[in-house]
This record gives C-alpha cells, sequence and structure tokens, in this order.
C-alpha cells in the first residue's frame, strides 16, 4: 500500500474516531490487529459491540467508499470480530458490524455516511 493510500485511510479513520465521539459512541479500540485480520474501531453503545471498517476515498470513480467492503472483507472482519470475542469474554454485548464511508472530493465538503448493521454473521 502506497504511503498517500496509508495517510488517507489514517486521516479517514480519525474522522470516523471523531464523528463517532460525536454520537456518544465509546471507542473501545482503533487498529486492533490479530493473526487473522485488523479492525478498524471496536466501539460500545448501550448494548451493542460495535466492530467498524472505515472505508476512505478521494473519489466515486471506483465505486462508492462503502462498495469495497465485499464479502472477502465481510469474512476477514467477522474472523477478527471472533478473535476479540474469545480473547474478551466478559464482554456481554451484542455484537454489530457498521462501515462507516467517507467521501472527501476536492473542493466539496467531506461526507461521511454511518451504515449500522452493515452485514451480519449470517452474511
Amino acid at each position: 500500500m502506497t504511503e498517500a493510500r496509508l495517510t488517507l485511510g489514517a486521516w479517514g479513520e480519525e474522522r470516523a474516531a471523531d464523528y463517532l465521539s460525536r454520537q456518544g459512541i465509546k471507542i473501545i479500540e482503533r487498529n486492533y490487529r490479530t493473526p487473522v485480520g485488523e479492525i478498524d474501531i471496536i466501539a460500545r453503545h448501550k448494548s451493542w459491540l460495535i466492530f467498524i471498517e472505515v472505508k476512505t476515498r478521494r473519489s466515486t470513480l471506483f465505486g462508492t467508499p462503502q462498495e469495497a467492503v465485499g464479502p472477502r472483507k465481510q469474512r476477514q472482519i467477522i474472523r477478527t470480530a471472533h478473535w476479540y470475542l474469545q480473547n474478551n469474554k466478559k464482554l456481554k454485548l451484542q455484537p454489530r458490524f457498521d462501515v462507516i464511508a467517507i467521501l472527501c472530493q476536492s473542493g466539496a465538503e467531506v461526507q461521511i455516511t454511518h451504515i449500522q448493521d452493515a452485514f451480519s454473521l449470517s452474511d
């Protein structure tokens, strides 16, 4: 991955974290890495333990940011969430998988789309 893409991704994750905090959602982990994958943000809100994938794009030339979270990426996030849950059994919260799509086209306002319950264990 290029330095520019890494920088854009980190910038987007920072915007997503700010957005979540303003919504009253408590961030537990950021960039949670395991041998089976990585989850951008793990948060809790009310009875939910939320596993969040953040996708940031500068344009929609190759599709919207949320379209980049396809079945393969969803399976990887689910495997990583299982890993997290196995290592944090004391958390008695309902898991949920969200996607935060950030579009920052030049000359336009940053657009944040929060898709709650974007996919599930049965997808």
